[in-house]
């Protein structure tokens, strides 16, 4: 599994498609634990393009404090999990927290 989060100082951005870095966090599911993490540059802000850009390299869930409506429908197409509400904390953090069920969530921060 490969969870996507995106990144501002390094810490989970509330805003997906606006953020430094992307954080594309390689693990293993059965042992709970993080094999590798990967830092990647997004592409220019277009409406509509990260999601196929993530899934195409290897993202099965995005983990981000808001998002779109429409990016929501985008990412379910290609069978991405979405979670929204998530804390602005470091990825490391957020990715075993969400591993071991214990990811506290609130709203969805994005209003479009």
């Amino acid at each position: 599994m490969k969870i996507a989060i995106p990144l501002v100082d390094n810490c989970l951005s509330q805003h997906f498609g606006h953020c430094e870095k992307y954080a594309l966090v390689e693990v293993d599911e059965a042992k709970k634990e993080i094999l590798t993490t990967i830092l990647l540059d997004p592409p220019p802000h277009e409406p509509g393009f990260l999601p196929n850009w993530l899934h195409e390299r290897g993202a099965n869930v995005i983990i981000c404090g808001g998002m779109g409506a429409r990016a929501v429908q985008l990412f379910d197409h290609y069978g991405v999990e979405v979670v929204v509400g998530a804390p602005a904390e470091k990825p490391e953090k957020v990715v075993k927290d969400y591993l071991s069920g214990s990811l506290t969530t609130g709203s969805n921060v994005c209003d479009h």
